[in-house]
């Protein structure tokens, strides 16, 4: 059992009806996890309103309530809690019920548009290879040092995120790197946590299903730069322009990285194949087996977050040179029959661009580009014309097909992406529902030399229809068509 008035700590409390003297078992924001003597927190959420399923949280035996407004029935015994934010409140009482687990390793969070899995996971590989105990918070997967689990949520629930971070302290972990996205920010998922420092990546065209304009969506990310401790860092992109945004009212030391513009650190390319890059970081050269622009910027951050950190440079380098690749991120392949097909998780129109003019600068005018591409159902339906016009626009030849349509109809979703097509790019595309189809299409179309690019799902290893999932994985697909044709 713990004590109420030690989980409410910080907590900013408008109004108490019942005793804060008591001491309870656990907390839960689902009234269906609720048993005796736990409290029950009750969100707004963008579907239900937990306000709603407050008396079953007291009739399965919940003890204290916090919420934004007394319900009309209250329960003799039972303390009712009104508080400003649940969702904030929620935050700050698992990082209490947890004892502040944060505040004992360094955690520090990544957030932007594109490279927060990469970033967040090859920070992960650095120091483990360095040796230190790692943990790791993203999209893909959840590390505990060596121990795996499952990923749901870009960022996971605020109890799961202190749940975890508890478990890395038991392990002795040092070091957190944690995925730190626009939705886990607005709705308080992050609140409460202490972050050594906070990287952002860049800003373009996401999300506007959920954030009303990019005015909201950018406002979001500054958020969470706005409320680093002076004790942190804080690392932005300085050819981002919304870099300078993010830093304005920041507290934190801050720290810039750049390609092309003046920065605490600086990379350049020298080299660039499907093979890997050469680059200079500062004035240190190094070779990776990472590919394409994007990820200098990738690299770039890696290795100024490392030494910010407190690791050596010649040590940085050193484990660069050895990381690999994110499942799903710029993952690639070649056939016997020396076709380069590559799988990337590009779901945004910038994204997209960066993947595709990656491929456009290593390849010669005599292979082929074929992209498979489509967009996800039940999502910002305003990025799908746009994510048409870059495929066409920078693929020899363009297949549109389905993503994850979810509810959605998926003719509907091609047409939107259709609209974005220039005249003189129509020749260029094909239209495939079915998504093994299309890949299979793409495959034949291909010739030796030539590269496919099958953008949008990366590491899912599933397809969602009708909000029916069903096992598919777009490397796994083509690696096994490829090999088809072959015989």
């Amino acid at each position: 059992m713990n004590s109420l008035i030690d989980i409410l700590y910080k907590v900013t409390i408008n109004k108490v009806v019942g005793s804060t003297t008591v001491s309870v078992r656990d907390i839960h924001f689902n009234s269906k996890s609720i048993g005796l003597n736990d409290v029950f927190v009750a969100i707004k959420g963008s579907v239900s309103d937990g306000h709603n399923y407050i008396e079953n949280a007291v009739q399965q035996g919940a003890l204290v309530v916090i919420c934004e407004h007394l319900p009309k029935v209250l329960q003799e015994g039972v303390s009712y809690i009104v508080v400003d934010n649940s969702s904030k409140a929620l935050a700050i009482m698992a990082s209490n019920y947890y004892g502040n687990p944060s505040s004992n390793l360094r955690l520090v969070g990544v957030t932007g548009t594109n490279g927060k899995t990469t970033i967040a996971t090859l920070l992960y590989q650095l120091f483990k290879k360095a040796g230190y105990k790692v943990g790791l918070l993203s999209t893909v997967i959840i590390k505990v040092n060596d121990k795996d689990y499952k990923a749901t949520h870009t960022t996971p629930d605020s109890l799961t995120i202190n749940r975890y971070l508890k478990e890395m302290n038991d392990e002795g972990v040092e070091f957190c790197f944690m995925e730190v996205s626009s939705h886990g920010i607005h709705q308080n998922r992050t609140e409460g946590l202490a972050f050594a420092g906070g990287i952002f990546t860049n800003l373009s065209h996401d999300h506007l299903d959920y954030h009303d304009n990019f005015a909201e969506y950018r406002d979001v990310k500054k958020y969470f730069f706005d409320h680093l401790s002076s004790k942190a860092f804080v690392l932005v992109n300085a050819d981002d322009k919304n870099g300078a945004v993010m830093l304005q009212n920041t507290k934190a030391k801050a720290y810039k990285y750049a390609l092309k513009s003046y920065a605490d650190y600086k990379a350049q390319i020298l080299e660039n194949s499907f093979s890997g890059m050469l680059l200079k970081l500062n004035d240190n050269e190094v070779w990776t087996r990472l590919i394409g622009n994007f990820n200098a910027y990738n690299v770039l951050a890696i290795y100024a977050t490392a030494e910010l950190l407190g690791l050596k440079t010649e040590e940085i380098l050193r484990l660069i040179s050895e990381l690999e690749s994110v499942s799903g991120r710029f993952q690639y392949l070649v056939s016997d029959e020396k076709i380069t097909a590559i799988v990337d998780y590009a779901h945004t129109p910038d994204a997209l661009k960066n993947v595709l003019e990656t491929i456009n600068a290593i390849r010669t005018k005599n292979e082929k580009l074929i992209t498979v591409v489509g967009c996800g159902g039940d999502r910002d339906t305003t990025k799908r014309p746009k994510m048409g016009h870059i495929a066409s626009a920078l693929s020899t030849k363009v297949i549109f097909t389905s993503d994850n349509p979810r509810t959605e109809v998926p003719e509907v979703i091609i047409a939107d992406i259709e609209k974005g097509v220039a005249s003189e790019n129509f020749k260029k595309t094909l239209s495939i529902v079915d998504r093994k189809q299309a890949i299979k299409t793409a495959c034949q179309l291909a010739e030796s030399g030539d590269i496919i690019l099958i953008a949008g799902k990366g590491h899912e290893t599933y397809q969602e229809i009708n909000g029916k999932r069903t096992d598919f994985d777009d490397y796994q697909i083509v690696e096994e068509l490829l090999k088809q044709l072959q015989k």
